[in-house]
């Protein structure tokens, strides 16, 4: 499968063409919509949440509520686009019309794309820069994900993506009766934390932040279950699975480490602390004792589930500015102020599961696949019943 998304923040849309999806996958726009629902949420978030009320159309590849084989258009309007129309305007402007939109934006922020996209482009007007390079991508970024997921609930695969820490407070990691139960909990919670008390301190911390002008950043992760033997490759770099992952995490907005299993910390420990041991059960063939490896060993999954974690940065855009250089001018100012969330890793941690989900279906595929839904089963099916009797 591949995927690409279009559109601007304050464009019309976001459209998002999935090729590679099966056919006669059952799909529906509330598959998509209760995922777009869960990134709009948490706390911290700023004002162009209750703008936007994101919903999905889909406009192609999908007939009486199956996948036909064909490309997957998803579109999801920007309700603000109605105040944007001259400035983002796709149609050339009068001189009378040019007099009324707002001046181009010189003046880069700290931490953004403006300033190198702006030096890599050749704009002048760097608005052509932040609109594209904006979080609001992640929006089709969570659809396709959704539709992911879809495929993947379909042999039993499910996702969970959750929040580990924010800012300096950490959770305490408890064990849970089952992944179901945990998005339970963790969804109940305004920041998408399991631990109740930490969820409070999060909170104390965001409100913190916000009070003085500044944005916060944390970790998330994303456990996947039901993950087969064998997706992914020992044989070429680029397929190796977790490879796969870590660069699909890294690629969402703000995301500066990712980690698969222990990660840094097994950087730390002996190795007789770190590697899972294999044992033999006559019922479900071989699997680990633990699950340190994250489910991964040689770049392949090997039954245990997946476990990733994503560090977000702090958002940059900040109501206590910082210092930069207007590329016009060349004269020092103060960074400008857009409406911004103070913290997002509680939505962040809903755009990583999608990043995840994404990877092991197109691996899947990769594995599995077919034209058919029906097909794909057989092939998964015969091969299950393969692994249990090697």
């Amino acid at each position: 499968m591949r995927f690409l998304t279009a559109g601007e923040s304050h464009g019309p849309e976001l459209t998002a063409i999935i090729e590679g999806v099966p056919s006669q996958l059952p799909l529906t726009v509330e598959d998509i919509n209760e995922h777009l629902a869960r990134r709009q949420k948490g706390y911290g978030r700023g004002r162009r949440m209750q703008i936007e009320k994101d919903q999905v159309t889909i406009t192609s590849g999908v007939r009486h509520g199956r996948t036909t084989g064909a490309p997957i258009t998803l579109h999801v309007e920007n309700k603000d686009w109605t105040h944007w129309t001259k400035i983002m305007g796709a149609e050339p402007l009068s001189e009378d019309e040019e007099q009324e939109v707002k001046r181009k934006l010189t003046r880069p922020r700290p931490g953004h794309a403006d300033l190198n996209g702006a030096i890599k482009y050749r704009h002048r007007d760097m608005r052509n820069v932040l609109e594209r390079s904006s979080a609001r991508e992640t929006t089709v970024r969570v659809a396709v994900g959704a539709v992911a997921q879809v495929l993947l609930k379909q042999f039993d695969i499910h996702l969970c993506g959750h929040v580990l820490e924010i800012g300096d407070v950490v959770s305490e990691q408890k064990p849970y009766d089952s992944l179901k139960s945990l998005q339970e909990v963790t969804e109940a919670s305004e920041v998408r934390c399991a631990d109740e008390h930490a969820s409070e301190k999060m909170k104390e911390a965001i409100d913190e932040a916000k009070k003085n002008g500044d944005s916060i950043g944390g970790i998330v992760e994303v456990i996947a279950e039901n993950v087969p033997v064998g997706l992914g490759s020992f044989v070429h770099y680029d397929r190796k699975l977790d490879g796969k992952i870590a660069q699909s995490v890294l690629s969402i907005n703000a995301f500066k480490g990712v980690e698969i299993g222990l990660g840094f910390e097994a950087a730390r420990m002996n190795g007789s602390k770190v590697h899972d041991e294999i044992a033999h059960d006559e019922e479900k063939g071989f699997y680990r004792k633990s699950n340190r490896l994250g489910g991964f060993e040689g770049g392949m999954t090997n039954g245990m589930p997946v476990v990733v974690h994503g560090a977000m940065k702090p958002i940059p855009t900040l109501y206590k500015p910082l210092q930069s250089v207007d590329i016009e001018s060349k004269e020092p100012f103060t960074a400008s102020i857009e409406r911004s969330d103070s913290c997002a890793v509680p939505a962040a941690a809903v755009v990583c599961e999608a990043a995840v989900a994404w990877e092991i279906a197109d691996a899947f595929l990769d594995k599995f696949g077919s034209d058919t839904m029906d097909d794909i089963k057989k092939h998964y099916e015969s091969y299950i019943d393969e692994v249990r009797k090697f």
